[in-house]
């Protein structure tokens, strides 16, 4: 399979990109219409790929994007992304970039921070970007972001919900579980106001950059079969409250701020650490997805990655 249609509420086209050596790209909130049956809310989830390839992706984007009037939020149509793939690379000069590999609160494993690191001060010089050194501290991720995201799937299970509870996974079980009763106006309040916390941080640093590179995940990737990686005050979490915000808690502290802020991001492959894929993610300003792809170009070009997994069929 050369791609893959995704979801992204906090990560879910990022993170599974950077732990499987894939390209992959969030776009900005409405670039891809969700048409028919559209949910409006939580205003995190957006639509992209993944894929083995920059150009992949490009094309992907020239089939998919543009409004339906179904979508109330759905932005206008864009054309032209792979055939104008290597042209936006002269607007790249002496866009500002600051290279915060664990934006201020993640806790990034040191082989990966130094990887992804090294990767962003290459891509930096390749693309020939400004670096400028800039506060960055994004809130941390609190439960709210698990609970507020569970408002849409308890819409698409309607009345078959709490019926049919042991269909579910046992983390998104545990989720509405917990949703169901524990969300409440407080909550819903305290999701909010993490909102325009975010959202003040990103933009007060979009003013200063045009590119804020970081981490995609903060972990060493692990096998198919797992387990996920978990650091040991998430494990005391995932006691308390479960799997599901525990996700939320430093495995998707560095991919969640782009969907509250409704921002585009990507990973960028940019090799491995203990044989294991890592991902860079890079964010940037609404509706310039199209820079992020020339960035995303230059480091395919200039330190290409594997395009399929040793021994795997093209």
């Amino acid at each position: 399979m050369p791609i893959a249609s995704g979801g992204d509420g906090g990560g879910s086209i990022r993170i599974p990109a950077g732990f499987c050596g894939l390209f992959g790209l969030k776009s900005t909130f409405g670039r891809i219409p969700k048409g028919p049956h559209t949910h409006q809310t939580p205003h995190t989830v957006t639509l992209g790929c993944l894929s083995r390839s920059v150009r992949d992706t490009a094309r992907w984007f020239d089939v998919c994007n543009g409004y339906d009037p179904r979508d109330t939020f759905s932005l206008p149509r864009v054309e032209g992304w792979e055939r104008q793939l290597g042209s936006h690379r002269q607007a790249l000069l002496g866009k500002r970039a600051v290279i915060s590999v664990d934006l201020g609160v993640a806790v990034v494993h040191p082989a990966v921070a130094t990887a992804v690191a090294a990767a962003a001060e290459a891509l930096v010089a390749d693309a020939g970007l400004a670096r400028v050194d800039v506060d960055v501290h994004f809130p941390p991720v609190l439960t709210e972001w698990a609970m507020s995201n569970l408002v849409t799937l308890a819409a698409d299970l309607g009345d078959r919900y709490p019926g049919c509870e042991q269909d579910l996974t046992m983390e998104i079980m545990f989720g509405m579980n917990v949703a169901t009763h524990h969300y409440d106006l407080a909550l819903a309040a305290s999701a909010e106001q993490f909102r325009v916390d975010v959202n003040d941080h990103m933009g007060e640093l979009l003013d200063q950059v045009d590119f804020i590179i970081a981490a995609t995940n903060p972990d060493i990737a692990f096998a198919a079969e797992g387990p996920v990686p978990m650091k040991v005050g998430e494990r005391d979490l995932v006691a308390e409250l479960g799997d599901i915000v525990a996700a939320g808690g430093n495995s998707g502290v560095l991919t969640i701020p782009a969907n509250f802020a409704e921002n585009p991001a990507t990973s960028i492959p940019v090799g491995t650490v203990e044989g294991m894929p890592v991902g860079m993610q890079v964010i940037g300003h609404h509706h310039q997805e199209q820079l992020l792809l020339e960035l995303a170009a230059i480091a395919e070009r200039e330190r290409p990655w594997p395009l399929t997994v040793a021994g795997a069929p093209v």
